[in-house]
């Protein structure tokens, strides 16, 4: 590009002209390891509550709250520290969500009661919060025409998370009990710490915020360690809009329309100001929209964990009036649950699988629309009681579409925002997605303890249906199916001054 006759680029050029290398490996594996982590918080779930509820006599009431704790603290902290990096900046907001879950979750292993336990699991999910902060923090070093791929990568790593906790759990919840648990699932959280110093901040959030100096250094370091040379002149923050761009973006947010004015002050990035954005005429629709599905899905994916182990334990005392008969099948339940929630949780990895190959050729709505529609399939015959066996295979399925679903709207949610909002845009849909994971223990712990399974079956069934219908009431997505591959489109995002970095940020 050239601007007065001088030679420029913008951030997303240079990271087009530098590709996948060395440094974003890097990047891959610290953001990885920080979602490995998260991952192994939030399966441990399925273990300690029915741990903790042998040991201090919980009722079913009070067991759901343990996981409902920190679901709360996640609603908590996903608003503040997307907050805190949109103003601040990624490393410092990813840096203390580390700090916060890997303190909070080692002090959980030494909770001498029940109340301080929910507190240090709340404490837990306010640092869980910050998650999407990691993967905003990922995304914008990634080169625009990879995004899609790599963003499946990235997902992947939750599949590696719930399979290390299961298999930890296995190994470790019948000789040590629930406290080693949680003691070793902190661990990640802290090795995420040790390598912070050797972090950089992200060059588009630098950009945005003014520092276009900082963030020609950071993409000189990105191109010395992956051997490439930056594209020739300087780096600027593009403000070019064209009539035809401003016409896709009515037809991609079928919302009213209003003038565009850029951001002049970078201060006001993030905070307030990123809020009153998503709220605005713009952006509301997509928004409440978007945080309607994230909550039906965080209800629908914790559901199906959670009942993994509660199909297991909570139900078997229905039917059987015989105390010794219910000793000895819990005992039973007891040496199959770890089996049957590290099976299920293989499903994560065809499911990874299936997003990857469908997202980017049928597209982000169609491709939820039909896991869900599948997910209904496969949970359908858990409506009446069925053989350890057909039940694993059915939550096996079920929650493989459930997980490609999950995962294919992390891909989408960020590209309905500007990168001035985008973190704070991504949090609040995570934030109330939260009041899913709240809600999905009265569904799939409490009504199934109560011998109510039909009934918690068939509210995942109408969750899912209606969440397919939301689906057709967004727009147009960023980009046209054409016949052998897509097409990318430069689609300008309101209160964005830079173009090139919300529409190059489009997924191809």
């Amino acid at each position: 590009m050239m601007s007065n006759g001088k030679a420029t680029y913008t951030v997303d050029e240079a990271l087009i002209s530098m590709g996948f290398g060395k440094f974003q490996i890097f990047v891959l594996a610290y953001s990885g390891m920080a979602k490995i982590s998260e991952a192994m918080e939030m399966m441990l779930l399925s273990f300690v509550g029915p741990s903790v509820q042998a040991e201090w006599g919980l009722s079913a009431q009070e067991e759901s709250l343990i996981t409902s704790a920190v679901f709360i603290g996640v609603l908590v902290g996903a608003y503040s520290w997307g907050i805190v990096s949109d103003n601040y900046g990624r490393r410092v907001g990813f840096n203390f969500t580390a700090l916060v879950t890997g303190g909070a979750g080692l002090l959980s292993a030494f909770a001498p009661n029940y109340l301080t336990l929910i507190v240090f699991r709340f404490m837990v999910g306010v640092g869980l919060g910050g998650g999407p902060v990691l993967a905003s923090w990922f995304l914008e070093f990634i080169p625009a025409p990879s995004r899609g791929t790599w963003m499946v990568v990235f997902s992947g790593f939750w599949a590696v998370g719930t399979i290390l906790e299961a298999s930890l759990a296995w190994l470790v919840m019948p000789a040590f009990g629930w406290r080693w648990l949680l003691t070793l699932s902190s661990l990640p959280s802290f090795a995420l710490l040790l390598f912070f110093p050797i972090t950089l901040e992200s060059p588009r959030y630098l950009c945005m915020k003014g520092r276009t100096n900082d963030a020609t250094q950071v993409l000189a370091t990105m191109a010395r360690v992956n051997q490439v040379s930056l594209p020739p002149g300087k780096l600027v923050v593009g403000t070019h809009k064209s009539e035809e761009d401003e016409q896709e973006l009515d037809e991609l947010l079928p919302v009213a329309s209003e003038s565009v004015e850029p951001i002049r002050d970078r201060n006001e990035i993030g905070g307030l100001n990123a809020v009153l954005k998503l709220l605005g005429p713009n952006l509301l629709r997509p928004t409440i929209l978007l945080w309607t599905v994230f909550l039906a899905q965080a209800f629908l994916y914790y559901g199906l964990v959670l009942l993994t182990s509660e199909l297991s334990n909570g139900n078997r005392d229905c039917g059987f009036e015989d105390k010794e008969a219910v000793h000895h099948v819990s005992h039973v339940t007891d040496r199959n649950l770890y089996k049957s929630v590290f099976i299920t949780s293989f499903g994560e990895f065809p499911g990874l699988f299936l997003s990857a190959a469908i997202v980017d050729k049928i597209g982000r709505k169609l491709s939820m629309s039909l896991m869900l529609f599948l997910s209904c399939f496969f949970i359908a015959p858990l409506l009446f009681p069925q053989s350890d066996g057909l039940i694993t295979a059915c939550l096996f399925c079920t929650r493989l579409c459930i997980s490609s679903c999950f995962t294919i709207l992390h891909i989408y949610a960020p590209e309905i925002y500007p990168t001035a909002v985008r973190t704070t845009g991504v949090g609040f849909a995570t934030s109330v997605a939260r009041f899913g994971g709240i809600l999905c223990p009265l569904v799939a712990v409490t009504m199934v303890h109560s011998c109510h399974q039909s009934l918690a079956i068939l509210i995942f069934e109408l969750v899912m249906f209606l969440t397919v219908g939301l689906m057709g009431s967004f727009g147009r997505e960023q980009y046209q199916l054409g016949d052998t591959k897509l097409q990318r489109k430069k689609i300008p995002l309101p209160g964005l001054e830079n173009p090139g970095l919300s529409g190059e940020s489009r997924v191809s």
